[in-house]
């Protein structure tokens, strides 16, 4: 009898897979989010912190490219720092009990919660008249990308002498460009999509979301 587990892909098979995956789950939710009402904040992010799981894991053999830091910091502009950080913290546990998890799992959740903040402290200037400024967005999202990925280098710190950690970020700058360019590309194909998901449910206008660091109220 044929065993259909048994058929072997190679990286760029598997990868084509996993995009299809990807693209079902993104529509799926898509679909649901349609039949929610106005104002359901807290539905609306826990699917858009499935997707960003789903696009971490599915993406994985991409490196460093993920949707999880456009999400984070879309979710700082329409909804302030405190619910960014708690969707930055929950996904990067959440994909890490699937791709492995560990003390950077912690710095991850840093990063990702300060890209959160960043968004949050940015909406005025990224949220303008009831719309992404796509062109600034894309600039902070490529360079959150080397943000998150230096805050994450620091958890070498804990292996490595301070004197050889100029040398490990260095040589992780192919990485960080290739974070920078999938976010990008990220906010180019996924942004403004999100964004109209956000902006249905938001509790709160974009531009007063930065009043949430300092008074905390969502």
């Amino acid at each position: 009898m044929f065993d259909a587990h048994a058929v072997a892909l190679g990286p760029h098979g598997m990868l084509a897979v996993n995009v299809a995956m990807l693209s079902i789950i993104g529509w799926a939710l898509w679909r649901a989010e349609q039949k929610l009402s106005f104002g359901s904040d807290w539905i609306a992010l826990s699917m858009l912190g499935v997707f960003a799981i789903a696009g971490r894991v599915l993406l994985d053999p991409i490196p460093n490219v993920q949707p999880v830091t456009v999400i984070v910091l879309l979710v700082g502009i329409h909804f302030g720092a405190t619910r960014s950080i708690a969707l930055a913290t929950a996904v990067a546990l959440g994909s890490n009990l699937i791709m492995g998890h560990g003390l950077w799992s912690f710095y991850q959740a840093i990063g990702w919660s300060a890209v959160g903040i960043a968004g949050a402290l940015l909406a005025d200037r990224l949220y303008v008249d009831g719309r992404l400024a796509l062109p600034a967005l894309a600039g902070v999202a490529a360079i959150s990308a080397f943000a998150f990925d230096w805050i994450v280098s620091l958890s070498a710190l804990h292996s490595l002498s301070a004197d050889v950690f100029l040398v490990y970020l260095m040589a992780g700058i192919p990485y960080d460009l290739l974070h920078a360019v999938g976010n990008v590309a990220f906010v180019a194909w996924l942004a403004n999509s999100l964004s109209d998901i956000m902006t249905r449910h938001v509790a709160i206008p974009a531009a007063m979301a930065v009043n949430d660091v300092a008074t905390n109220r969502v």
